[in-house]
């Protein structure tokens, strides 16, 4: 028999709780409750609140004593991100729900992100229309809008948790009612791509696919970054095809798809083959033309579309982005390829196009040269844009080469 977990806080939201509870079990499904709350829960958990604290390193009792809730909830939330997963490995349950508003959805998210994907997650939550990004992460949490307050049985709310069980009892029931996949599995690459650098790689990646490669492409709008660089770290791939590394721009500049720090040093790191490129380095992003910020008004803008504003980089912001970039590289042990396309870095960075910079992209190039570590980092220069189908398929063929020489070794 299936079980699904339900966390949430039942000395609250007891009865809310207990009508999910019901609802699950009324369809054939067993339950495992999970107490989140500071004190005893209106009915009996299966986890109780005890146990999520003692997980964080703290007694019940000293968090009830210091009557102090942003303590409660951020020790609880930790004590959920260690439990959780230890519970799924022990084979308790198959897939994680839970409700609630803004604390409730930051006290049981956390947990969520920390089991592996495909494991069933559902958050109802009344944040859940706006951005959802701090809560999944680069997770597959689904955010179901709870439309009014966990509080309470009403009309709304009973309609929306039954249809988030019945979600959530689709997810874990029918999964095994669908067929296996059993086709030849297939090396894994990943790739990374932007909308100006979609020719470079889909011409790479029909190349990999046609040598037998299954390819995974990530759009470089920082949630994909994250993405790319989180499963890389795991061991998901074989090679990494980082053509599209634009999120320094926005990371350095303070465009709005940044990756964060440490974009560019999983496949480094974990010593798996990589071929590297300026993909739309000549860009950073913001949101629709008014959202652009004041001190940059006097740039070269274009808006790619009525929500995107494209704001062209500065020679010294490229000497910073390189730097950067081979910084990064620089921290591989194995041989990197890092790619030049000396006829530009997207599709709109050519003779003719907006963003087309010469001495720009001259710029950029340079400080790569001078600053990678020739011993691990083989520059390959190409007279080609990006988008041209040469550069793309020698990217591939020359990912192609590390692999097999890694596999040889």
């Amino acid at each position: 028999m299936k079980t699904i977990a339900i966390a949430g806080t039942f000395d609250t939201k007891g009865k809310e709780y207990l009508y999910v509870k019901s609802l699950v079990e009324e369809l054939g499904i067993q339950t495992l409750m999970i107490h989140t709350g500071v004190f005893p829960p209106e009915f009996p958990a299966d986890v109780s609140n005890e146990e999520v604290a003692k997980a964080a390193g703290y007694e019940l009792q000293e968090l009830v004593e210091k009557k102090d809730r942003a303590l409660a909830t951020a020790v609880l939330s930790k004590g959920m991100q260690r439990l959780v997963p230890k519970l799924y490995r022990e084979g308790r349950f198959d897939g994680i729900l839970s409700f609630g508003g803004s604390g409730g959805t930051s006290m049981v998210t956390p947990a969520m992100r920390e089991l592996p994907i495909g494991v069933p997650k559902l958050m109802v939550s009344t944040m859940a229309s706006g951005n959802v990004e701090q809560y999944v992460g680069i997770s597959d949490i689904i955010m179901m809008p709870s439309i009014v307050d966990v509080a309470g049985l009403n009309k709304i709310s009973k309609t929306i948790f039954r249809n988030a069980v019945l979600a959530m009892a689709g997810m874990v029931e029918m999964k095994d009612k669908l067929k296996k996949d059993t086709q030849e599995q297939k090396p894994l690459v990943a790739a990374t791509m932007f909308g100006v650098t979609t020719p470079c790689v889909n011409y790479a990646q029909n190349y990999l696919e046609r040598q037998g490669y299954e390819v995974l492409v990530f759009h470089a709008t920082g949630t994909g970054g994250k993405t790319m660089e989180a499963l890389t770290e795991a061991g998901f791939f074989q090679g990494v095809l980082d053509l599209t590394t634009t999120e320094w721009c926005d990371e350095l500049i303070g465009g709005v798809l940044a990756a964060g720090p440490h974009r560019c040093e999983a496949a480094g790191k974990k010593r798996i083959p990589q071929v590297v490129s300026v993909g739309a380095m000549d860009m950073v992003n913001f949101g629709p033309m008014d959202t652009v910020p004041k001190k940059f008004s006097d740039r070269n803008l274009y808006q790619h579309n009525p929500t995107v504003t494209l704001m062209r980089t500065t020679v010294d912001e490229n000497i910073e982005i390189g730097s950067k970039l081979a910084e990064k590289l620089n921290m591989a042990v194995d041989k990197t390829i890092l790619m030049l396309p000396l006829g530009g870095v997207s599709g709109i960075d050519m003779p003719g196009q907006p963003f087309y910079g010469k001495e720009e992209d001259e710029a950029l190039f340079e400080i790569l040269r001078k600053k990678v570590n020739k011993e691990t980092v083989e520059i390959l220069e190409m007279t080609q844009n990006i988008n041209d189908p040469v550069f793309g398929e020698t990217a591939a063929k020359k990912l192609i080469e590390l692999m097999e020489a890694k596999r040889e070794s």
